[in-house]
């Protein structure tokens, strides 16, 4: 129905005199009426014509009025039922409220009581079939996106796994000429092979964290019961080779059980605990601190440390693709374990935030369901 189109009203009345009656006068009204003194012969149309307005007898033969109304719904959702009825009960209205009717109205007919009654149900009709539309625009800009995310996981992915093999060879051939120059090679040139190397490293480094990217998106959400304290030690347990010969003093509250994916807030303890790691380097001793609280329906886990931390005005740029607030020449890393953080904590349903101050630490925080 469009503005400037007429309403369209089936009246559906087993009494044919009434039914041409009202069809005459809401047609002097402006409305496009079309009757039956059928429910079966009704809903047979309604098949096959679009209709705004259902105005249907409540006590018919074949069909009463409540059945007729709830069949229609079937065949059109965002049709506005109103039934007629000469009992005018508390238990009929009752009754025909919850069957899915918008209201009643009583015989013999007034036509003061029925107009108000149809401007209403057409403003209803309205909006039902604007939030239809608006539905149908979410649902198709939805997966729009889905699909342009799926391609362009699709691509980073194909492009990293293709750039794989030239960068391992670069690195490869750099590594053998730098071995069987001898010293033909002058100090100068030996320095920039090794520099050639280390930047091919780096890539290999960067396209490895691009391609883990790319699948945390695509992997299949496992969601079991989760103790995590026990990922907890794992992380740590992993991490022994960044932990070896450093002055590490732990603090490590207990941690709740929760619902989620093991394998991936493992990762998630992994990436956190490796930039506590890494950034507290300067600290003798580092202090790492693991800890939660419960809030009303979420529970927050933290982990805190003593290290070089940041300004808090870059804060937003943390957990982004790509994104690091110091050189690589300060601290090594490509700016994707924070993003595969964010991912999938966004994945279940939580949120992650940081807070940190300049040479002052820094503590990374996200949250779960209860």
């Amino acid at each position: 129905m469009t503005e400037t189109s007429l309403a369209k009203i089936l009246i559906v009345d087993d009494e044919a005199a009434q039914m041409k009656a009202l069809c005459i006068t809401l047609k002097d009204r402006g409305y496009e009426t079309t009757g039956f003194t059928s429910a079966q012969a009704a809903l047979k149309t309604l098949g096959e014509l679009q209709f705004d307005l259902l105005l249907t007898d409540l006590m018919m033969p074949e069909m009463d009025g409540i059945a007729l109304l709830q069949a229609a719904l079937q065949k059109d959702s965002n049709l506005v039922g109103i039934i007629m009825t000469g009992e005018g009960t508390i238990t009929t209205a009752v009754e025909a409220m919850q069957s899915g009717a918008l209201d009643y109205i009583l015989k013999p007919f007034k036509l003061s009581a029925i107009l108000p009654v149809l401007d209403r149900a057409l403003a209803v009709r309205r909006l039902r079939l604007e939030n239809a539309e608006l539905q149908r625009r979410i649902h198709e800009r939805t997966d729009q996106l889905e699909a342009a995310n799926r391609e362009l996981e699709a691509f980073a992915y194909s492009v990293s796994h293709d750039l794989r093999a030239p960068v391992r060879h670069i690195d490869g051939f750099a590594d053998l000429l730098d071995k069987s120059t001898d010293s033909s090679l002058s100090e100068k040139d030996r320095r920039y092979l090794r520099l050639i190397a280390k930047s091919a490293q780096q890539m290999g480094q960067l396209i490895d964290d691009l391609l883990d990217f790319s699948r945390m998106g695509r992997s299949e959400m496992r969601s079991t019961q989760v103790d995590l304290q026990n990922l907890l030690e794992n992380a740590i347990q992993g991490l022994q080779p960044e932990i070896e010969g450093r002055n590490i003093l732990w603090k490590k509250g207990p941690l709740p059980q929760v619902q989620g994916d093991p394998a991936l807030l493992q990762q998630v303890f992994s990436n956190l605990l490796f930039n506590a790691i890494k950034y507290t380097r300067p600290r003798n001793p580092a202090e790492i601190e693991i800890g939660h609280t419960i809030e009303e329906k979420e529970i927050v886990i933290f982990v805190r440390d003593n290290g070089v931390g940041f300004d808090m005005q870059y804060a937003n740029k943390l957990f982004g693709v790509f994104q690091r607030l110091h050189s690589a020449d300060e601290f090594e890393g490509t700016g994707i374990g924070l993003a595969n953080v964010r991912r999938i904590i966004v994945r279940h349903g939580g949120r992650t935030w940081a807070e940190g101050k300049v040479n002052e630490g820094a503590t990374f925080y996200f949250t779960l369901s209860r």
